[in-house]
């Protein structure tokens, strides 16, 4: 079985909206609004990882000291597992736009994301940015996304 190491940016304006991006040309999610994000690279660190993925998919630089670790959701879902590691930022530069395997990008409120975003999205993002979760899960035979206390 393989692993899957990914991390995702939370890019969030002003006012508290996330970016995300509609996937395109990808073998998950295609269609769907997702965050910027993917597999962490060998010898690549997390942080730098969701910065570099930024850069690629929505065209912003971030800084990987400037990213805020949210938390982490590990999956095992089927033949699929892996974990999630999410990062926030609220400095950038650059104006985010569609780059590679994304088609639009758009602001969104964390409680009202759109309907065809990616299926784990909202509990992903009401656990680790919303509630302060640093850990959640999905796992086979578990409804929903299951979410641990801190402490």
């Amino acid at each position: 079985m393989t692993f899957h190491l990914v991390a995702w940016a939370v890019l969030l304006d002003p006012v508290g909206r996330v970016l995300l991006a509609r996937r395109a040309d990808v073998s998950y999610g295609a269609g769907l609004w997702g965050l910027p994000g993917g597999h962490v690279e060998r010898g690549e660190g997390l942080a730098g990882a969701a910065a570099r993925e930024a850069w690629e998919e929505v065209g912003v630089r971030v800084d990987p000291d400037d990213l805020q670790f949210l938390g982490v959701s590990r999956y095992d879902l089927g033949e699929v597992t892996g974990a999630d590691f999410v990062f926030a930022a609220k400095v950038w530069e650059g104006v985010p736009r569609p780059l590679l395997q994304t088609s639009e990008v758009g602001w969104f409120t964390p409680g009202a994301l759109p309907q065809d975003c990616l299926p784990w999205l909202p509990g992903v993002l009401k656990a680790h940015l919303l509630d302060g979760r640093r850990l959640s899960e999905q796992l086979d035979g578990v409804q929903g996304l299951r979410v641990f206390p801190e402490g």
